[in-house]
């Protein structure tokens, strides 16, 4: 929702103005999210919050993932196709699992049925998005924002501090280029909450295995498998 609100209403570059003291408000025009559809890929716990709150700013949600929430529908949402889904929407926000299924879910293909200047957020994985596709969609005004919290070949990149060396990765310098991009360095689960909680998973899985030699949360190969190809 940061990055949504950020894109439209330009605050990356209207912080940069400010503090050089340029107050004018060329090139900030943003949209009113009401009424605005917008698409969740991926319903989830966290999904499921971020249609609660996308619901609240008075938009029109749609929704796709292969297990559809009941408490999602409840609140009103729309599911539909994938592809459906990216053909309605102005704006539509990943946070999908990367499996088979989903690897390059926004590809070429899937960019020709875009809306015209839509806003693209991808807080999941990198690689669910064709990054070489979402460059050509930018250059040719197919996306009209686009929001990254994760990188195909981010290994290289995040959590790293590069600042007193050179970007290696031309396609994500590229990225860096446009003014309607914005990329943060994979930090959307990094709360003081979000880290305590998985302390506490982590230690209870941990007691738990040492007590009775099972984990209180187990995720298997054949678990990760069996639901990729359910899906």
């Amino acid at each position: 929702m940061a990055m949504i609100l950020a894109l439209n209403r330009k605050i990356h570059k209207a912080y940069n103005r400010v503090r050089e003291g340029n107050f004018a408000l060329d090139g900030l025009l943003g949209f009113d999210l009401h009424g605005k559809a917008v698409g969740v890929v991926g319903t989830g716990q966290i999904g499921e919050v971020v249609c609660r709150i996308l619901l609240g700013f008075g938009c029109r949600v749609l929704a796709s993932d292969p297990y559809p929430s009941p408490a999602v529908r409840a609140m009103g949402v729309s599911y539909v196709e994938s592809r459906a889904l990216f053909e309605a929407c102005d704006i539509v926000t990943l946070h999908c699992p990367l499996t088979p299924q989903t690897h390059h879910l926004v590809d070429a293909a899937m960019l020709a049925r875009l809306k015209r200047g839509m806003m693209l957020i991808n807080t999941s994985r990198g690689a669910v998005i064709d990054t070489q596709a979402v460059l050509r969609g930018l250059k040719d005004g197919t996306i009209g924002a686009l929001g990254l919290d994760v990188y195909e070949e981010e290994a290289d990149l995040f959590f790293e501090d590069l600042s007193g060396a050179f970007i290696r990765d031309d396609l994500f310098a590229r990225l860096l280029t446009f003014p309607n991009v914005l990329i943060t360095g994979h930090q959307a689960f990094f709360t003081h909450e979000a880290l305590s909680a998985i302390a506490e998973v982590t230690i209870g899985n941990i007691s738990a295995f040492a007590e009775r030699g099972r984990a209180l949360h187990e995720v298997s190969v054949e678990k990760i498998a069996g639901r990729a190809a359910a899906g």
